[in-house]
């Protein structure tokens, strides 16, 4: 159940980069990251409603707080940061997650690491990084945007590690409705700040935009937080945050769809990272 869990969303989160891209062709970042979690939290905010005598009073800070962290400043810090920076990079920078979690857990948290996890970890980042070191596409010009990607994987070791000490006890879902719901106000107004409801809405161009930061919204935040949550109260946090290791394969698969090649070295760094993967979880 574990693999399937981290195979889906390795897909899913794979597959929002080109749902982010297709948002940004008429759309802002930051209306785009906008849509994202406002449709997050309107699809969920059905069951926070139905769901909120479930989830008691001194823990609705904390799951506020893990919607921030976990969805919504990454949202925004992503689409940013791929305004200037190449995919390639991003994808790497992004892999950083487990390392931040065992270094935020660590540090902050007092969670013990064992050895299999950090080589497990050490080994799958290795894999990664020669993955695009070989393709010879990574362009550091604007490192000031890269740093927000590392501030994005920084968010998500924190709130992983926050989920996993002081929220396992609140069902999944519950989590998720009450994140995003809590989103809806705050997505709206930086909406209306940018100046989204004055634009025209109604073109064809426009509404493929939107289209693609909504449906980002309902696959790669609501459905893939609430797959998270469960992954990371079965598997524990180090194994959960490797599905940033599976990420950049979805990528690979879509470029092999549209005709591109795939090398035997491609499939030898598959090989590596999930060898890390598999001892990290010993």
């Amino acid at each position: 159940m574990n693999w399937v869990l981290f195979i889906a969303l390795s897909f899913i989160w794979g597959s929002s980069f080109i749902l982010m891209k297709e948002g940004m062709v008429t759309l802002t970042p930051y209306q785009v990251a906008s849509i994202r979690m406002l449709s997050a939290g309107l699809i969920l905010l059905p069951i926070a409603l139905k769901k909120r005598k479930q989830v008691q009073k001194s823990s609705i800070g904390l799951i506020v707080l893990s919607g921030l962290l976990g969805s919504f400043f990454p949202a925004f810090l992503f689409c940013i940061a791929e305004t200037k920076i190449d995919s390639a990079l991003a994808g790497i920078l992004n892999a950083l997650t487990p390392i931040c979690v065992i270094i935020v857990g660590t540090t902050f948290f007092h969670q013990k690491s064992t050895k299999y996890q950090v080589m497990g970890v050490t080994i799958g980042f290795g894999g990664l990084l020669l993955l695009f070191l070989s393709n010879g596409k990574i362009n550091f010009t604007y490192l000031s945007f890269a740093f927000l990607v590392l501030l994005a994987t920084l968010s998500y070791g924190l709130n992983v590690n926050m989920v996993n000490k002081y929220l396992l006890h609140i069902p999944s879902l519950n989590i998720a409705a009450f994140a995003f719901g809590s989103l809806i106000i705050p997505s709206a107004i930086v909406l209306w700040l940018t100046g989204f409801f004055q634009l025209e809405l109604n073109s064809s161009r426009m509404a493929l935009s939107i289209g693609a930061s909504a449906l980002l919204g309902l696959t790669g935040t609501a459905i893939a937080t609430i797959l998270f949550y469960i992954l990371l109260k079965k598997a524990g946090p180090i194994f959960s945050s490797m599905v940033t290791y599976g990420i950049p394969f979805v990528a690979i698969f879509w470029g092999w769809l549209a005709g591109e090649s795939v090398t035997l070295l491609q499939v030898g760094c598959l090989v590596i990272i999930l060898g890390g993967v598999y001892i990290s979880r010993r």
